[in-house]
């Protein structure tokens, strides 16, 4: 069965998918055909149900789990770490409460985390959508006063000449008794059935295991997608979203999870829980 596998352009995504990619691991005879798009519009496209298998934002897991189900392995949890507010200077939380928001997509568990972290619903604050490698950009040009950064940026961002005005993953480690926030995970279609979706979880944890396995393979297939960072950096960037909770994220991270939906939809910013 050809099966249409979405996951992001980016390094962690590829270090993850690397042994799939190059049919390094048991495919249990399926064919995936790997689509490379940013997570909110893999978001959006798991919503029209278009994908079989791919990476959603665990917000949006909420919107599509009567048609997807979601997988132990393959999740990314920032562990006292994750998205990064920053700004040209330092704002401070109510400050930014009035200002002009670059966030990466209204279904990323980033903007959820934000608006948990302001204590303001979608709507109630000036967020500004921009596709997550152009929110740098727009913050020194001026369009916005600050941005939520994803993926690479959590690194570069002072080297790049931005201050940090609050690191959400820290913040919700404090929060919470130092629990991981969740980010991301991957998901299979349940129309599949059983079968396919009990091979297509084998086949990914395999595949996360090779990658960790042989990490520096892994890291140097993921490079092309590092936006420019060295193979030092992006090894460290994938490590901290590819690890032992990617390969089953357990006790520690299903906790994470229900508390991270469980808070937000007491806060009425989400329809449902899906645990």
């Amino acid at each position: 069965m050809k099966l249409a596998l979405g996951h992001s352009p980016d390094a962690d995504d590829a270090f993850m998918f690397y042994a799939m990619a190059k049919g390094l691991v048991n495919l249990r005879g399926h064919d995936y055909e790997h689509i490379l798009q940013d997570i909110e519009t893999l978001n959006r496209r798991c919503q029209k149900g278009e994908l079989d298998v791919s990476a959603v934002s665990f917000h949006a897991y909420t919107t599509i789990a009567d048609q997807y189900a979601l997988l132990p392995c393959g999740a990314s949890f920032g562990d006292g770490y994750g998205p990064c507010l920053v700004a040209k200077k330092k704002y401070s939380r109510e400050e930014l409460k009035k200002l002009r928001l670059a966030v990466p997509g209204l279904l990323t568990s980033a903007y959820l985390t934000l608006q948990l972290y302001l204590g303001l619903p979608h709507g109630k604050f000036h967020a500004v959508v921009v596709p997550f490698d152009r929110i740098q950009e727009e913050i020194m040009a001026g369009k916005v006063d600050a941005g939520l950064l994803i993926h690479e940026g959590q690194l570069t961002y002072a080297e790049e000449g931005f201050t940090l005005c609050e690191d959400l993953g820290k913040w919700w480690a404090q929060e919470t008794g130092g629990l991981p926030l969740p980010l991301g995970g991957n998901v299979v279609r349940r129309a599949l059935g059983a079968e396919v979706m009990a091979a297509v979880t084998e086949t990914l944890q395999e595949s996360v295991k090779y990658g960790l396995d042989h990490r520096q393979a892994g890291v140097r297939h993921a490079l092309p997608l590092s936006r420019g960072m060295d193979e030092k950096r992006t090894d460290k960037f994938i490590g901290m979203y590819v690890n032992d909770l990617t390969l089953d994220f357990g006790t520690r991270g299903r906790a994470g999870l229900k508390e991270f939906y469980g808070r937000a939809q007491a806060a009425g910013l989400i329809r449902s829980n899906p645990l």
